[in-house]
């Protein structure tokens, strides 16, 4: 406990000018013998040593010493039952603070500052920043924050994924908005920078490579468990989290990155300077920005690029949503290229579709032109199925429909009202209408209903009644002619007939 100069001077008077000991001292004062053997230790007194009082533990104290150097990191509740095995009576709570006590400390590690020269080094990292829910979909919000070392100019950028292609986006909007770039960047071990790492042996992520190849950068990545040598980068996430991101408002991620765009111009730029506090990190970076490496003629290739399937329906499938193709792609294979805000499809290089990008789930984004395409390749092969089914049914057919043609009548409506026919009268009658419609050379779908009229009341036959068929196309193509009834007129005039002769009411006499 902290005393006041006064209290200090008291013990010091007691002790050396009237002897008086440390626990005399403790009990005038009111306070622990503790305080008063720290107080005479300030001003060059030995602490004095009591004796100590034997204890229960004091037995089991050489195996609790010679297990816990063989194992370092046992936990004290497996060493005190192992103790309790062994006899100890005591409790846990006062065996635990001798384990404490004794358990082998590893020596602390003791960091040099790292200072990089201007233009020289940027650190790169992810922030995990809650979720965004979108539609049905909710997707990780994710900031791409990149730090100069020297300056420590920030740039930070929001994504719905920290996929590599966004991981690319991030740089290349880091690099055009500082208008350069860095010699050296150092990455975590993340995936998106190393693929695989035995101890110094590095296998980077050869995408990463290319970007470094295209922008002349070195990737670096920090050596394991050295969170130190990405302090910059890592502090600069904790300051957007307490500074930028806490309570704020924002509509869509587009307004959030212009958001942070202001912010990291103003008041992320206008921060004292860690390298120079008489500056601020603005005026530093105006300073270090003649020393980074100029920027290409051209950006780097960003787009996502994903080969899929088309199915039996004219969509592809990409990042949860379903985006519209010509229906003549069905069953084939095309190419995705999709950016930040739109979407196209490529048969080789000729673009088939092109969409904006929504960020849902298990949305339909299509194009009219597709859908209406797709419905009227459906009229006609339904025209052409029409003409088929009357080639079947009634072969005269196809003769009528050509004069029809020639004459300026629409091929669909006379088609149309034909195979009507031919589901009221059936195949047999509708030929024979035909047929005499072409002798009187009026061929009209008209002319053939008169004449199936006229047959019908010839015969005395009820009306056509009108059926509901089926909405199935081979339900309603099926053709189904009428069969002979001979047969049945000879079966009924043997059984009306008795045996001699006599015909009878079909019972017996």
């Amino acid at each position: 406990m902290a005393i006041s100069k006064e209290l200090e001077a008291k013990i010091l008077r007691y002790h050396f000018v009237e002897h008086w000991g440390t626990h005399t001292i403790a009990t005038q004062l009111g306070m622990h013998h503790s305080t008063v053997d720290r107080v005479l230790s300030q001003a060059g007194m030995p602490k004095a040593e009591r004796a100590r009082s034997a204890s229960i533990i004091d037995p089991y104290l050489p195996f609790m010493i010679e297990t816990l150097e063989q194992y370092p990191k046992l936990s004290a509740a497996r060493l005190y039952a192992m103790a309790q095995q062994r006899g100890y009576p005591g409790g846990a709570s006062h065996f635990r603070s001798y384990v404490a006590q004794l358990r082998p400390r590893k020596p602390s590690e003791a960091y040099l500052r790292l200072r990089t020269l201007p233009g020289e080094q940027a650190q790169v990292d992810w922030g995990h920043f809650d979720y965004v829910q979108i539609g049905r979909a909710k997707r990780p919000l994710m900031a791409f924050v990149m730090v100069l070392g020297w300056s420590r100019q920030i740039f930070l950028r929001f994504y719905l994924n920290q996929r590599m292609e966004s991981f690319l986006r991030g740089h290349v909007a880091a690099f055009e908005a500082w208008d350069a770039l860095p010699r050296v960047l150092l990455y975590d071990n993340l995936k998106s920078a190393v693929l695989e790492r035995r101890h110094d042996a590095i296998r980077f992520h050869p995408t990463l490579l290319a970007l470094s190849a295209h922008y002349h950068f070195e990737p670096r990545p920090v050596a394991v468990a050295r969170g130190n040598e990405k302090g910059r980068v890592e502090r600069a996430i904790r300051y957007i989290r307490d500074n930028f991101f806490a309570a704020r408002q924002w509509s869509d991620i587009d307004d959030l990155n212009a958001q942070a765009e202001r912010w990291c111009a103003s008041p992320a730029g206008n921060r004292p300077c860690p390298e120079d506090p008489s500056m601020t990190v603005s005026e530093a970076f105006a300073r270090e920005r003649p020393q980074l490496l100029a920027l290409p003629d051209n950006p780097f290739e960003t787009d996502e690029r994903v080969e899929v399937s088309v199915g039996k329906t004219p969509y592809v499938r990409f990042d949860l949503n379903d985006y519209s193709v010509p229906h003549t792609q069905v069953r084939r294979s095309v190419t995705v290229m999709a950016s930040l805000t739109r979407v196209r499809v490529l048969d080789g290089s000729e673009v088939i579709a092109d969409h904006p990008r929504t960020y849902g789930k298990g949305e339909q984004i299509e194009n009219s032109t597709h859908i209406e395409a797709l419905i009227n390749a459906k009229r006609s092969a339904r025209h052409h199925r029409g003409q088929d089914r009357l080639a079947h049914a009634a072969p005269s057919s196809g003769v009528l429909i050509q004069q029809a043609a020639q004459r300026g009548t629409p091929l669909s409506r006379v088609t149309a009202l034909l195979v009507q026919l031919l589901d009221d009268y059936g195949a047999g009658e509708l030929e024979q209408a035909i047929i005499e419609a072409l002798n009187h050379g009026v061929p009209h779908p008209n002319s053939v209903r008169q004449v199936l009229e006229r047959r019908r009341e010839q015969r005395d036959l009820s009306p056509p009644l009108a059926l509901t068929l089926p909405d199935n196309d081979k339900a309603r193509n099926i053709v189904v002619r009428a069969p002979s009834l001979a047969c049945y007129d000879q079966l009924n005039t043997d059984t009306d007939t008795t045996n001699d002769g006599e015909q009878t009411d079909g019972h017996s006499i």
